[in-house]
Parts: C-alpha cells; sequence; structure tokens
C-alpha cells in the first residue's frame, strides 16, 4: 500500500504543475465558462455528488482500520467531514438558480484526484505518522486550526452570498457585493485556499501539502479567469477589486 501511496503523492504533484499552467490558457467548462466540445455532460448537483464522495469515504474508511486514534487524528477527521460532507451531499441541492449541466470528462477527472487526495490524506494521517495528545499544543496545530476555521468560514459565507444571488437573479449573472466581494472577485477561492493551507500546516503532513498545493494550483487560475470575465462583461465592475488575494492581486 505505501507504493501506492508514494506514486498517489507523485501524481498530486505532478497534476498540480500541469493544471496551473494549462488553466491559465483554457479554463475549465463549467459554470460561467460552460462551452460546448466537451462531450456529455450531466447535472451540476450529480456531479459534485459522485466527483465529491471518494474524499470523505477515503478518510472515514482509513479512520476506521486505522490503530492510531488519537485526540489530534479524531479533529483532523472531524474537520475534514466538516468540508467534504458538506460539499458532497449538502452544498450541491442547495444551490439556486438555473442549473447547468457538467461535462462527465470533468466529473472523471475530478473523481480520480478526489480518489487519490482522499487516499493519501486518510492513509498519510491515520497510519504513518502519529500524533500525540502534545500535538495539540503545538504551533503547526494550533497555526493550522486557526487558519482552517478561518478558510472555512469565509468559503462557506460566500458561498452562500452567491447562493443567494443565483436564487435572486436566476437567469443571468449579476456583480456580486457586500462583505468580501468588495475587495476580491472570489472571496470562496481565497476561502478555501486558506482552509486547506491551513490542513497543511496544522497537519505538518507531506499528503496536506499535496492538497494544499493542487488546491491552490487549481483554485487560483480560476479565480483570475474569473476576474477578468467579471470585468469584460460589467463595465461598472468595480476597478479596485482585486481577483482572488485582497490588496495584492
Amino acid at each position: 500500500m505505501y507504493a501506492v501511496y508514494r506514486d498517489s503523492l507523485v501524481l498530486i504533484f505532478g497534476f498540480a504543475v500541469f493544471i496551473f499552467v494549462l488553466l491559465f490558457f483554457v479554463s475549465a467548462p463549467y459554470g460561467k465558462f460552460l462551452r460546448k466540445g466537451w462531450g456529455p455532460d450531466i447535472k451540476t448537483k450529480w456531479a459534485w455528488l459522485i466527483m465529491e464522495f471518494p474524499s470523505p469515504a477515503m478518510m472515514i474508511f482509513f479512520f476506521i482500520i486505522s490503530k492510531q486514534k488519537s485526540v489530534p487524528q479524531i479533529i483532523f477527521v472531524i474537520l475534514w467531514l466538516s468540508h467534504y460532507l458538506y460539499r458532497t451531499f449538502i452544498y450541491p441541492f442547495t444551490q439556486s438558480g438555473k442549473e447547468k449541466p457538467y461535462p462527465l470528462v470533468l466529473v472523471f477527472m475530478a473523481l480520480v484526484f478526489n480518489f487519490c487526495n482522499g487516499f493519501v490524506n486518510g492513509y498519510g494521517v491515520f497510519n504513518l505518522t502519529h500524533y500525540t495528545l502534545q500535538w495539540l499544543v503545538s504551533w503547526q496545530f494550533i497555526t493550522g486550526i486557526i487558519l482552517f476555521a478561518g478558510g472555512f468560514i469565509i468559503n462557506k459565507i460566500s458561498d452562500e452570498k452567491l447562493r443567494r444571488l443565483r436564487k435572486e437573479s436566476p437567469q443571468e449573472y449579476v456583480i456580486p457585493q457586500g462583505w468580501l466581494f468588495r475587495y476580491i472577485s472570489s472571496p470562496h477561492y481565497f476561502g478555501e485556499i486558506i482552509e486547506w493551507g491551513g490542513w497543511a500546516v496544522m497537519t505538518w503532513s507531506l499528503p496536506g501539502l499535496a492538497f494544499f498545493v493542487f488546491t491552490f494550483a487549481n483554485i487560483f487560475p480560476r479565480a483570475v479567469a474569473s476576474h477578468k470575465w467579471y470585468k469584460e462583461h460589467f463595465s461598472d465592475y468595480p476597478t479596485d477589486r482585486k481577483a482572488v488575494i485582497p490588496y495584492i492581486l
């Protein structure tokens, strides 16, 4: 199993580099960037359910079979599931507005990634690293859980504000206003980057780092493209608003 773990880590890091470059030239065809020519598709809510499912499933599996169930590890699995149970089973079915199709090729790619990512994080956190009770007072755990909680809150509040906008304007995009949208176009992406950066610090693990690197590589170009899209489609888009990092970029 260790060989699979090692190869999966290499795959995640390598894929992160590949998509980081690719997504600056080709935006993934879903949401506002949806376009024809990407093969068969399914409804977005079922796409989210299918492609996100391996993440909570793999973490639960490794937690159950692990002989190491320290307090830090219990906290890790609770935090992981707090994100992924919501993202898998609640988020897709609470979105308002017009539901757009989702290309099956992207579902397959995300499914493979989430399986690998859930595997390396579950196996790494519960089988390769032993976290004692003292880990709770380490600077890594304290810093990481603060970042994770902050990113989680930013992500969820931003998602809720976008959901309300879709409900109010189901047939067209509008300019998000208020809260962190005053400073950046994609605070939901900003929050998720912080969240998984916190996970990497909190677990102080190579799988955690791999997930953070991939998250940044996948989300950052998307946020930049979304910012450009808003500026192109709205002549009154705020000129001082940045893409994903407040006051910087």
